[in-house]
C-alpha cells in the first residue's frame, strides 16, 4: 500500500506568543515547532496500517517554510518512509497549503489512503483535510476514532452530544484522526538518527500548481487576548462573604 500522511508544523502550547512589527503575524523569533498532536495520532494510524502491510510504504508531506522539515524529520523517526516539503510563505492560509499538499499528492504515482489530523492546533480551523481531499477528488472521513480496512474502509467518528457516526468509503480516502484513535509511539533514538538520512524531497509552488492567487485569506491587525485580571478575595464571615459574593456576581460580573 501506498500510504501518505499530512502534517502541520504548529508553535508548542507552552510558547509565549508575540506579535511582529505591524501586528499581521506572530513573531517566530525565539517560537518552539511542534507537529501538530492531532497530527500525530494519524502519524501512529499510517505506521500501524503499514505494519499490517507488509511491503507498504509511508511518506509524510508537509506544507510551509523551510523549517517544518523538523517536523516531517519527527515523522520520520516514528517510521516513516520518505518525506514531500512543499515550501510555501508562514503566512498561507489553509486552501492555499490544501492545494499545495492536494498538488504533492497527485504528482505521486499511486495514492491508496491518506491521514491527516482532524485540525490543526494553532488556528483550530478544521478544514485543511477537506480542502486537500475535494482537491484530489477522493472521500474524507473526519474526527475519526476507529477505522477497520479491508475491500472498504469503515471509519467510527465522532460528532456532537456523545454520539457517533460510522462510514463505510472504498480507497483511495483521507481519514482525519481525532484524538483516541490510538496511542503515538515515541521515537527511539536509533530511528531519531536514521531519520537524519531518510529522503525528504522539496517541492516549490510551481511544480504542484499553486501561486499566492489561491490564497483567499490574510492578516491584518492581529490583536492578542487581553490580560485577566486579577481575583477578588472576599473576607468576613460566611454570611458576609455570601452576601458580598451575591453581589458581585449580579452588579459587576452581571452573570445572576
Amino acid at each position: 500500500m501506498n500510504i501518505y500522511v499530512c502534517i502541520k508544523q504548529v508553535p508548542d502550547t507552552e510558547t509565549k506568543i508575540k506579535l511582529n512589527a505591524d501586528s499581521s503575524w506572530i513573531d517566530t523569533a525565539g517560537v518552539k515547532w511542534i507537529m501538530s498532536p492531532f497530527d500525530e495520532f494519524a502519524v501512529e494510524e499510517a505506521l500501524r496500517l503499514k505494519e499490517k502491510n507488509p511491503g507498504s510504504t509511508v511518506t509524510v508531506l508537509s506544507a510551509g517554510p523551510a523549517r517544518v522539515i523538523d517536523s516531517i524529520r519527527t515523522a520520520l523517526a516514528m517510521g516513516c518512509d520518505s518525506g514531500v516539503h512543499v515550501e510555501i510563505a508562514e503566512t498561507a492560509d489553509n486552501n492555499l497549503a490544501a492545494k499545495a499538499l492536494a498538488g504533492a499528492l497527485k504528482k505521486e504515482a499511486h495514492v491508496d489512503i491518506v491521514f491527516s489530523g482532524k485540525e490543526a492546533i494553532d488556528d483550530g480551523a478544521a478544514q485543511t483535510s477537506q480542502l486537500i481531499a475535494e482537491y484530489v477528488g477522493i472521500p474524507y472521513v473526519t474526527v475519526a476514532l476507529n477505522a477497520e480496512y479491508g475491500s472498504t474502509v469503515k471509519v467510527k467518528r465522532e460528532i456532537e452530544g456523545g454520539a457517533f457516526e460510522l462510514f463505510e468509503a472504498p480507497m483511495p480516502l483521507l481519514i482525519a484522526a481525532q484524538k483516541g484513535m490510538n496511542e503515538p509511539r515515541y521515537a527511539k533514538l536509533p530511528e531519531i538518527m536514521k531519520a537524519k538520512k531518510k529522503e525528504v524531497k522539496l517541492l516549490k509552488m510551481a511544480d504542484v500548481g499553486v501561486s499566492e492567487t489561491d490564497q483567499k485569506i490574510r492578516y491584518r491587525n492581529l490583536q492578542l487576548p487581553p490580560p485577566k485580571q486579577a481575583g477578588k478575595k472576599i473576607a468576613g464571615d460566611p454570611a458576609t462573604q455570601a452576601k458580598e459574593l451575591v453581589r458581585l456576581l449580579h452588579e459587576e460580573a452581571k452573570v445572576v
